[in-house]
């Protein structure tokens, strides 16, 4: 009779834990998604960033087709390309020779698709008004 309650016990807790191991696993093997960063400005800056979630983090790569010698600051803002809110939600590191590369610990990447978020690149260091490329998280 203890072997049945035992087994019991153990499909039990089974059951709880299933939910968030299935809710981990999907977190963390979801797929990636890639936004285009279009020109802005004239600048000819183009290229993508991907977004991969890796279990509570969210992994940012960012490629730039053309890169510049300068380090470019890069962010992901509120609000759209058209309508960017200028206060960033995340920095991102810096893209140096055409890459950038980011883990952000605690962001998922369906909190930025159900909201409104875009990733703006600037100029450089020295001037960041100047936006060069950019591109809505969708």
């Amino acid at each position: 009779m203890s072997f049945i309650r035992t087994a019991m016990a153990a499909a039990a807790i089974a059951a709880l834990a299933l939910p968030a191991y299935a809710d981990t696993m999907s977190s963390s093997m979801s797929k990636p998604l890639t936004v285009a960063l279009k020109a802005q400005n004239g600048s000819g800056e183009t290229g993508t960033a991907t977004l991969t979630q890796a279990g509570a983090n969210l992994k940012v790569v960012i490629k730039i087709d053309k890169p510049v010698a300068a380090a470019q600051p890069v962010h992901i803002h509120p609000g759209t390309c058209a309508k960017l809110n200028p206060a960033p939600q995340w920095a991102l590191m810096n893209i140096v020779n055409g890459m950038s590369t980011t883990t952000l610990k605690g962001v998922k990447l369906a909190t930025l698709t159900a909201g409104s978020f875009a990733i703006n690149v600037h100029k450089s260091t020295a001037d960041l008004k100047t936006y060069v490329a950019c591109g809505d998280i969708k």
